[in-house]
């Protein structure tokens, strides 16, 4: 560690490294080591340890950090840290899609509360962006039906879920479309 340079809490190093695989997190090299975790902004300019602004790369990609051809700009390291979820397969494939669209929703854009209507029963499908708190459920207005001929003879629509994209939510959106992720 640079003198003058906290430490990295073990809690966050743990999650660097988690999140990367226990490997180099450029996505062609994935190297065992030796790994280093390196700031994508500068540590002397931001004098923070943030997981968001935090990558574990190899000693070799680590060497290619920098700005001109064939170097790793701090752009490519965003898109390759906003990735990393979803490469490493944090992200079912249809959690994936609905990151997806919410993407390219200009309601995202707008800073709307933004809702996703899904079919009942789907949690075990979207369980990472509920458990991320990425989306939250929305309380059900069930309807009340008097009888069982309404019941019976009503139309009754397939059960569904709203889930609202939280705050969370919204950030990892922009920080994703701001990354330009390869989905």
């Amino acid at each position: 560690m640079p003198q003058g340079r906290d430490s990295i809490p073990a809690d966050l190093e743990r999650a660097l490294f988690i999140e990367a695989g226990y490997r180099c997190a450029i996505p062609t090299c994935r190297a065992i080591g030796p790994l280093e975790i390196d700031h994508i902004e500068d540590w002397t300019r931001i004098k923070e340890h943030k997981f968001a602004n935090m990558i574990v790369l190899c000693a070799n990609c680590h060497g290619l950090k920098g700005e001109g051809p064939r170097k790793l700009d701090r752009k490519a390291l965003r898109q390759i840290k906003a990735n990393l979820g979803i490469i490493n397969v944090r992200y079912g494939e249809t959690e994936r899609r609905i990151l997806a669209f919410l993407i390219k929703s200009p309601k995202t854009n707008r800073g709307d509360r933004l809702t996703v209507k899904l079919p009942g029963g789907f949690e075990i499908l979207i369980h990472y962006l509920l458990e991320d708190g990425i989306l939250t459920p929305l309380p059900h207005r069930p309807v009340v039906k008097k009888t069982i001929n309404e019941i019976v003879n009503d139309y009754s629509p397939p059960m569904q879920q709203n889930y609202l994209v939280t705050e969370a939510g919204l950030a990892l959106i922009a920080q994703l479309r701001d990354a330009q992720p390869l989905l």
